[in-house]
């Protein structure tokens, strides 16, 4: 078995198709549209490696927004370098909430960013060559 995809709804698929896309440097795979049950996917990921899961991005027509409830966490993306990837993203327009730096009682250098539509994504950063990919 392997991780496929995490499914995300979202209140404009346009506008979170260019935030995983121009902020965080992901590229559109594919994208479908279900008129008979109102429903819109569009599937994001890195270098469209398939060895990565990827993001779909779920829009249900008419929905603009929803709870975040008390389950959900967050996404994490291993990047090269924390701090520059949060200058990335704000010069991209994006939402920084949590700045570059050490996790608290760790070393390991974190950031976190949100989505338009709320979600948290977590930045690690990861040496060169490390698994876990992600914006560059």
């Amino acid at each position: 078995m392997r991780l496929l995809h995490t499914m995300l709804r979202v209140g404009n698929l346009q506008r979170a198709i260019d935030f995983y896309t121009q902020v965080l440097g992901m590229q559109l795979l594919r994208t479908s549209e279900n008129p008979e049950y109102k429903y819109s996917l569009a599937f994001v990921g890195y270098e469209g490696n398939p060895a990565q899961a990827e993001i779909e991005l779920t829009y249900n027509w008419g929905t603009e927004r929803y709870e975040m409830g008390t389950a959900y966490g967050h996404i994490a993306l291993g990047v090269p370098d924390a701090y520059a990837a949060c200058e990335k993203i704000k010069a991209a327009g994006g939402n920084v909430t949590r700045e570059a730096g050490p996790v608290k009682g760790g070393s390991t250098v974190i950031a976190f960013v949100t989505d338009p539509d709320g979600y948290k994504i977590e930045l690690i950063q990861r040496q060169e060559g490390a698994a876990g990919g992600g914006l560059r």
